[in-house]
């Protein structure tokens, strides 16, 4: 009985400094959505690294500039961003969870639109 009352007072304590705010909140903190926005842009130039660096090198692509002119943010607002929602670790799985979920979205419904062009291209071949 002793140990129950413990382990649940030891688990109120952890969930309550999970919720609890180590970092104070930016004055210009950039929003959930937006945040989640801009971590997606972010994969998606990360993933284009590996597959296309040629073609980002040859159209001097800079990443991080593309960022902040897309979303009127500069460094220092992203950085500071990103470690208050780190700080938050239910808040920052949220996010990741909707970021994850978003690509995973986005994966099927280009691995099915590629499905539908070769059923057609094989369709139109018979």
């Amino acid at each position: 009985m002793m140990k129950r009352l413990l382990y649940s007072i030891a688990a109120l304590i952890v969930f309550i400094s999970c919720a609890e705010e180590v970092i104070k909140k930016p004055d210009n903190l950039i929003e959930k959505e937006r945040m989640i926005d801009i971590l997606h842009d972010l994969a998606i130039i990360n993933a284009a690294k590996i597959t296309a660096s040629n073609t980002l090198e040859e159209r001097e692509f800079v990443p991080m500039e593309y960022i902040y002119n897309k979303y009127n943010v500069d460094s220092a607002q992203l950085v500071s961003s990103n470690l208050y929602y780190a700080s938050l670790p239910l808040v920052y799985e949220d996010i990741y969870e909707q970021l994850e979920a978003r690509i995973d979205s986005e994966k099927n419904s280009l691995e099915s639109s590629r499905q539908q062009k070769k059923d057609s291209v094989k369709a139109s071949r018979k």
